[in-house]
């Protein structure tokens, strides 16, 4: 464990949130020394048909936080999702704490920044977050060290974030009978996607590995924490040592089958402005449909 900029020893508390409607676990990360905590991945829920945003997730974490008296330091986002909203604004308005992203923030607001047709006020160098995470940034939570792990293949922007013996993956993995997450959004990559699995498969054997999302392959109940032992074994995708030339034909095949996320168009338009909605002319919040474009 030396090898690691964190003492691995440490066993963070981890209280998951799910999230039925985008199949997302979010979750309030405690230092077990002190009052301190971090939210990863929060969720602002949205009826898309309606039009309608509300704050029913957001408030179950703000609720816990304030039940058992914690101090909420940081509001994480492990990437730019593109199938959930992100709640960090309204949460970090109730209980402060800073927001974080990977660096790599700047090319999804560029690439989507052109997709969606934004004008020059959208700001393209991540100034909508408090802090833009590089490859091994070491950070605090409370007295516990964290660090980053720069992840991309997913999005350019993955990263995976290391508190403790705790490791939160984002998209990088699923849990080993759902495998691994696509790679054919702009800027992703099957080949990229490999390598940053293997550097999470490179942590020790017993690191506890966090899980953005689950689907319960085969009707299995959800579930959202696994091993780093169990992933190299038993996942579906990149375990028993299957190849990078195995592993990159698999996906780019898988991914060209798939359906976008239903929800892809909002959660970008959101998610690349650090969870704020964006505004017409008048400052009304208003969401782009771009046609023929995805």
């Amino acid at each position: 464990m030396s090898d690691y900029p964190v003492d691995m020893a440490i066993k963070p508390e981890v209280e998951p949130f799910f999230d039925a409607a985008t199949n997302t676990i979010s979750y309030v990360v405690k230092d077990p020394s002190s009052n301190a905590c971090a939210i990863i991945d929060s969720v602002m829920d949205i009826d898309y048909a309606a039009g309608r945003i509300t704050y029913d997730h957001a408030d179950s974490l703000i609720a816990h936080i304030r039940k058992h008296d914690l101090d909420l330091q940081w509001i994480i986002e492990t990437h730019v999702h593109a199938d959930h909203l992100s709640a960090a604004p309204y949460i970090q308005g109730k209980l402060g704490g800073k927001m974080g992203v990977g660096e790599n923030i700047t090319i999804i607001q560029e690439a989507f920044g052109k997709f969606f047709n934004e004008g020059t006020e959208f700001q393209r160098d991540g100034s909508q977050f408090d802090m833009l995470f590089a490859d091994g940034t070491i950070y605090k939570i409370g007295n516990m060290d964290a660090f980053t792990i720069h992840a991309p293949g997913h999005t350019p922007a993955c990263m995976v974030h290391v508190v403790g013996n705790a490791a939160f993956v984002g998209d990088t993995l699923f849990m080993p009978d759902g495998g691994s997450a696509r790679c054919d959004f702009p800027g992703g990559s099957a080949d990229e996607l490999y390598d940053s699995i293997q550097k999470v498969l490179s942590l020790p054997d017993d690191m506890r590995l966090f899980m953005c999302h689950d689907y319960g392959p085969e009707g299995r109940d959800i579930a959202w924490e696994t091993t780093v032992v169990e992933e190299k074994r038993d996942n579906i995708h990149v375990g028993g040592d299957k190849t990078k030339a195995e592993f990159v034909k698999f996906r780019t095949e898988r991914d060209a089958s798939l359906d976008m996320p239903t929800l892809i168009i909002p959660s970008l338009q959101v998610n690349m402005r650090a969870g704020e909605v964006p505004t017409d002319a008048d400052g009304n919040p208003l969401l782009k449909v771009p046609l023929n474009k995805l």
